[in-house]
């Protein structure tokens, strides 16, 4: 996949204007790449244009189109969740209602890093590979962001028709499994060309 650059990124005005355009088609495309795992845990299939679109609603939030430097900054925090070639990249939410039970549960998720595997067809599951900087040896953030590494076969089981794809969690705090939809496998089968 095409790497995410500064020439990806509308101006304010520009953006703005294509907002509700672009808002309506991305939240369709999310829509299809979204996978809740068990009750508590939703699987966002990322790719090139849910980062451009992310990096435009962070410039929009913060308000900081003007600050120099301020694009830039956005694209070095998003860009590496855009996958590469032989990847899938997904940002994994873990959804508690209050404060509180987040700092409950939360350090209870120690290890899970170790515990999510994307399984494709019969192969042998792959374990994902999280971002150091959301998680260490004393506390998970409720946001965490993994890719999956595809060899060939991976890749062209992907692209068949029918194949099951399964996303397992096996932590002894959170155990869940789910099956992609056929949608979804659809939506995500050329991230990893």
């Amino acid at each position: 996949m095409k790497a995410l650059t500064v020439r990806d990124i509308l101006t304010k005005d520009a953006y703005e204007a294509a907002r509700p355009e672009t808002r309506r088609r991305v939240m369709v495309l999310k829509d299809k790449r979204r996978v809740a795992v068990g009750g508590n845990c939703t699987v966002h299939f990322e790719c090139r244009d849910t980062m451009i679109y992310q990096v435009h609603e962070m410039l929009r939030a913060e308000g900081s189109w003007s600050r120099p430097g301020a694009v830039e900054d956005e694209i070095e925090a998003y860009a590496p969740i855009v996958p590469a070639a032989g990847e899938l990249s997904a940002t994994i939410m873990f959804e508690y209602e209050t404060p509180e039970e987040r700092a409950v549960v939360l350090p209870r998720l120690v290890g899970i890093d170790r515990r999510v595997f994307l399984e494709i067809g019969g192969t042998e599951p792959l374990l994902a590979l999280f971002d150091r900087g959301q998680i260490d040896e004393r506390q998970v953030s409720s946001v965490q962001y993994v890719k999956w590494k595809l060899d060939e076969r991976h890749r062209a089981l992907l692209r068949d028709d029918g194949t099951v794809v399964r996303i397992r969690i096996t932590h002894p705090c959170y155990a869940a499994e789910a099956v992609l939809s056929e949608a979804t496998r659809r939506a995500i089968m050329n991230d990893p060309d």
